[in-house]
């Protein structure tokens, strides 16, 4: 396959990456952080959900998401979806040569400098708390912090049917939260892209002695750092609209542009193409 490179990189898109909707949480905080940038989203939504996938799948689907992505001269690609961060980020960026980031390092990150006991809880997918990617690079930044890691696997579900404030939400909150009852942190990393749309039921059941981190809002502005240190800014005067942004998936578009209309995004979602992603 031919992969044509755009000349005019500042003026070229961010590529962004899901297995659904969920990266549409980081979607959201780059066109909120980054307005004069426009992106081009694809939701794997045929293949999700990725967090009880292998490590060699995941490495696949996202190599051929890159590919499709880069057909569409993308600047730098963000992969919003934590799984595949913690399993394809290092794959993705040996094999393509344009800026990659992940969405676990900022993250980390700042649960690092917001933590006072040193004791950090995760919630994420089955992939991500086994991959235990978290406990790494948090303990690049302190080695003396706990980590405290829960999988949660029906909360993707949940908020792939819209089911953001509902009692069996609620429940299966309730149910998954109470394993750091008694385990004394003070800092919880919303480890998976979906997690931050509960934000209000994790808030209201961890209570408010426990930060809450977005891996979203700080991989916003690490892209920002990322775009400036490569001189790939795009110029301040080019503000994006809602027609510079585009969006695809592999199933469904109907359903994914109704959800994505519905989590407060800065533009409303006019078009979404499916496209099939085998063929990269």
């Amino acid at each position: 396959m031919n992969i044509n490179i755009n000349t005019d990189a500042n003026l070229a898109p961010i590529g962004i990456f899901d297995s659904g909707v969920g990266g549409l949480t980081v979607a959201r905080e780059i066109m909120r952080q980054l307005p004069n940038e426009s992106v081009v989203y694809f939701g794997d939504t045929a293949r999700v959900p990725y967090g009880s996938k292998s490590e060699g799948t995941i490495i696949r689907y996202s190599k051929q998401i890159a590919r499709f992505l880069l057909t569409k001269h993308v600047k730098a690609i963000v992969i919003a979806c934590n799984t595949a961060s913690a399993f394809a980020l290092e794959s993705l960026q040996r094999e393509f040569d344009v800026p990659i980031i992940g969405v676990i390092k900022p993250g980390a990150k700042t649960a690092v400098a917001e933590t006072v006991t040193k004791r950090i809880g995760v919630i994420g997918t089955e992939g991500t708390i086994h991959s235990q990617i978290y406990t790494k690079v948090i303990h690049e930044y302190d080695p003396e912090t706990v980590v405290i890691g829960k999988p949660c696997p029906l909360f993707c579900p949940l908020v792939e049917e819209g089911w953001l404030h509902d009692t069996v939400t609620d429940e299966v909150a309730r149910r998954y939260l109470s394993e750091f009852d008694d385990k004394n942190i003070d800092t919880l990393i919303l480890g998976c892209t979906h997690y931050p749309l509960l934000r209000s039921t994790i808030k209201k059941i961890m209570g408010d002695n426990v930060y809450l981190v977005n891996p979203a809002y700080e991989t916003a502005l690490r892209l920002r750092e990322l775009l400036s240190a490569n001189n790939l800014t795009s110029p301040s005067e080019s503000i994006a609209d809602s027609k510079q942004h585009r969006f695809y998936v592999s199933d469904t578009p109907e359903k994914f542009k109704a959800f994505g209309n519905s989590i407060d995004l800065p533009f409303y979602i006019e078009k979404v193409e499916q496209i099939n992603i085998e063929a990269f």
